[in-house]
Formats: structure tokens, C-alpha cells, sequence
């Protein structure tokens, strides 16, 4: 039992949800029957397939390292189904500068059609919350499906995603040729050989990927039924020191005619400028393909200033994608490294009473900051703005813009320019993105 699952159930959120005849435990790791019937609930929340027997068992075992909550509605026709679900675990998150930040990672929040407005997910994310403060973790953090949910919460979008299509006969590779080599490699092998890579191209905005998530994303969970449909191929750049520096994992899947094909790119990892090219080049240049689909990547791809027609990378979709929640003011801002130097009396409100106070971050000539809530007034020459928890969160990571906030009246500025000189500090030099759900 982790110290995360060992916990005792939120008081505040049992005592609200029994109010309306709603029942929350959290689930008892070595209780597989409990287990399947929320594992049921979830799929059933996220409109997926019920999940089969075999599958559920695997499963089981790998949300048992977690904490998993249910809400129970003992009145109704099955009583052992829960009618609400979450999962969540600590997970870091890399923030500019490079450091790994601890957060609390909130995933599988799901509420029956059935039970909708009773309160529910009024009462578990607070609860959320409070476990996270609980566990001493400055920051909680997830991935939406819906972005209507969570601003009440205090949770601000801090990292975007982008979908792609490439026109492979218009594209024509014009990029670099680095030296090295790309090959052809296993599922199996990446799975060894991937994580390392990974860990080396983390950029602001990645997260862990745990062990299960591995197993699940390359096919090699044979229960899953996402497995036989991937026929994903593999394949892995070495530098020219024989030293591997990135991967992509893709399928293609055939016209209604046959050929040509669309080639999906599922994941495309690159340790380094040269592995970036390297792996995007053999993608693009792709036989019997004419169309690359990418999907979970960067707002802002280098990929389309390396081919001969811009157009031919045409971005399909652009959404919030990672939300954060600031707990710990000062040591989250104390985590991250900055663009600008400066100092910054930041006026936080916040309706959850977590992060609320006034904070002053001093930023040096280096890029390193330090803040602490403010005892008293704030120098004279320190930039002032005011603004909610959940907006400091967007900015966090550097994807959102103060500037914008400030015209859109959700920050206020206290001294002149100050969105502009909050946004040259907060700004970085890789755009936020994740590469995953959670």
C-alpha cells in the first residue's frame, strides 16, 4: 500500500455526498471484484466498449498501485456499480528550466448521466485537492475531455495540443540530412529502450510515462483490444556514435482502394534536433503514402519549415490539453526557471482558499526565482498584478499570455506594463506541450 492509497477518505466530500444519499469510499487495492465493477463504470463514463474479462483483470492490477474513488448510489438497481469515478497518483512534471516538479495527477473523473447536478463533482475535487495538499504536492494536474468543468476548480489550460496532416506529394523534404541511421525495431525493444530516450527529450509540459502506459501505447497488452488494431510499426534514429536518440511509432492504414495510404503517427520522440529531423524526413518520405495524420503534438511543429511548401502541413486541430492547479504558490514559482529578470508582487485570489494571498517572486539576472508570500508591502520598483489561481496556472508553464489576460480583464495590472514584463520572465524557449493523456 502506497501512501497515496492509504489516505482516509475525504470527510468534508463523504459528509456532502451522503446528504444526498451518495456513498464515497475509496476502493480497497486487493478487492479485484470492486475493481471491476469500477473499472465498468469508468469505461461506461468515457462511452467506450464494456471491457471483457480478461482485460478487466489486467487492468485491476495495474489501478491497484493507485487511489481510486467511487460513489455509490446504494438505492439504486445495482448498488455495486459506481455512478461516479476518479483515479489519482503522484506524477512529475517538467516545468522550464528542466527541474521535475511533483504534482498530483487526477485522471478517470466520470459522473453516470443519471446523476448529473447532485453535487458530486463538487464534493471529489475539492476532496482531490485537499489529498494532494495532504501528500505535501504544490500542484494537481489533468488532462479534459471537457473544458467547461474544471475553471471552478481552480484549474487553468497550461499546455496545448495540435493535430496534424501532411500532404506527403506536395510536402518534399527540404530539412536536413543528419548523419546516422534509422532502423526498424521491436515493440519489445522500445519498450526497454524508449523510456530512457524519452527521459532525455522531456520539454516543459511532459509528464511521466509510467510502466503500464509503455505496455498499453506499443500493443503489448494482448487483453487490450487496441492491440490488434494498431499494427503499429517501430522504428528507432541512432546518432552516428551508435547512440539512440529518438523513436516513432506508427501504422498505416489503406484507402478504400487500396494504395494509397495514410500513414498515423502515433508518437514521435526526439532526444535531439537531429533525431527530430531524421525521424520526420523517414515519415514524410514514406512509400505508397500520401498523407501523414499526427495527432497530440506540438502548437508549434519545426517540421513545417523543412519542407519545400508550407501548406502541405496543415495543422486540424489546436485545444487545451494539460490543466494544472496550483496549490503552493511559492514553491512552484520557485521550481521553474525564467526569460527575464524582474521582481513581482502577484495579488492571487482564489475561491477554494488554497493559494489564495499576495506572493512576491524575485527573479535574477540567471533566469533563477525564489517567492514567498508577501508579510508586508512590496518594493517600490516591484511589477504588481492581480489575478486568480486558475490564470496563474495557464502562465505557469509560458503557453498562456498575460497580455492577453490583462485585455480580457482577467488579470489586473497594478503598474504599467506589467502583463508585458510578467509575460518576457514567464516566457520559454520551448512551447508547453504533452505528449500523452492521463
Amino acid at each position: 500500500m502506497t501512501e497515496h492509497t492509504s489516505l482516509p477518505v475525504d470527510a468534508d466530500s463523504r459528509e456532502a455526498l451522503a446528504a444526498n444519499g451518495l456513498d464515497l469510499l475509496i476502493l480497497d487495492p486487493t478487492d479485484e471484484a470492486a475493481a471491476r465493477h469500477w473499472l465498468q463504470a469508468d469505461a461506461r463514463g468515457f462511452h467506450d466498449p464494456a471491457r471483457s474479462d480478461d482485460l478487466l483483470g489486467v487492468l485491476a492490477r495495474e489501478i491497484s498501485i493507485d487511489r481510486v474513488t467511487a460513489v455509490h448510489d446504494r438505492s439504486g438497481a445495482d448498488p455495486d456499480s459506481p455512478v461516479a469515478t476518479v483515479r489519482s497518483w503522484q506524477m512529475a512534471l517538467t516545468v522550464p528550466g528542466g527541474a521535475s516538479l511533483p504534482a498530483w495527477a487526477i485522471s478517470s473523473v466520470t459522473v453516470a448521466p443519471t446523476h448529473r447536478r447532485r453535487g458530486i463533482a463538487r464534493a471529489l475535487l475539492p476532496a482531490e485537492l485537499r489529498y494532494a495538499r495532504a501528500l505535501g504536492l504544490p500542484m494537481a494536474m489533468l488532462t479534459v475531455s471537457e473544458a467547461t468543468i474544471y475553471g471552478r476548480f481552480g484549474f487553468g489550460p497550461a499546455a496545448y495540443q495540435s493535430s496534424y496532416r501532411v500532404d506527403t506529394a506536395r510536402a518534399r523534404w527540404t530539412g536536413p540530412t543528419p548523419p546516422g541511421r534509422v532502423h526498424f525495431v521491436t515493440a519489445a525493444s522500445l519498450f526497454d529502450d524508449g523510456p530512457g530516450i524519452f527521459e532525455r527529450s522531456r520539454k516543459p509540459g511532459e509528464v511521466d510515462r509510467r510502466e503500464v502506459w509503455w505496455s498499453h501505447a506499443l500493443g503489448l497488452v494482448p487483453q487490450d483490444p487496441d492491440s490488434e488494431k494498431r499494427s503499429l510499426r517501430c522504428v528507432r534514429f541512432d546518432d552516428d556514435n551508435g547512440t539512440a536518440q529518438g523513436f516513432a511509432v506508427y501504422s498505416i492504414v489503406l484507402g478504400d482502394e487500396g494504395y494509397p495510404a495514410r500513414l498515423i503517427l502515433a508518437d514521435l520522440v526526439a532526444a535531439t534536433d537531429e533525431a527530430y529531423s531524421a525521424l520526420w524526413r523517414f515519415v514524410i518520405d514514406m512509400d505508397l503514402v500520401t498523407e501523414v495524420s499526427a495527432l497530440l503534438r506540438s502548437t508549434s511543429e519545426p517540421v513545417a519549415w523543412q519542407v519545400l511548401d508550407r501548406r502541405a502541413v496543415r495543422k486540424t486541430l489546436e485545444r487545451d490539453h494539460l490543466w494544472l492547479r496550483i496549490l503552493d504558490v511559492p514553491a512552484v514559482l520557485t521550481a521553474r526557471s525564467y526569460s527575464a529578470p524582474g521582481i513581482f508582487a502577484l495579488t492571487v485570489t482564489d475561491d477554494l482558499a488554497f493559494a489564495a494571498g499576495e506572493y512576491l517572486l524575485t527573479v535574477d539576472a540567471s533566469g533563477g526565482g525564489v517567492a514567498h508570500l508577501l508579510s508586508g508591502a512590496a518594493p517600490d520598483d516591484a511589477v504588481r498584478v492581480c489575478l486568480s489561481v486558475a490564470d496563474l496556472g495557464s502562465l505557469y508553464l509560458g503557453a498562456g499570455k498575460a497580455v492577453d489576460l490583462a485585455r480580457s480583464a482577467r488579470l489586473i495590472e497594478q503598474t504599467a506594463d506589467a502583463a508585458a514584463r510578467l509575460d518576457a520572465a514567464f516566457h520559454g524557449s520551448h512551447t508547453p506541450r504533452l505528449s500523452t493523456w492521463f
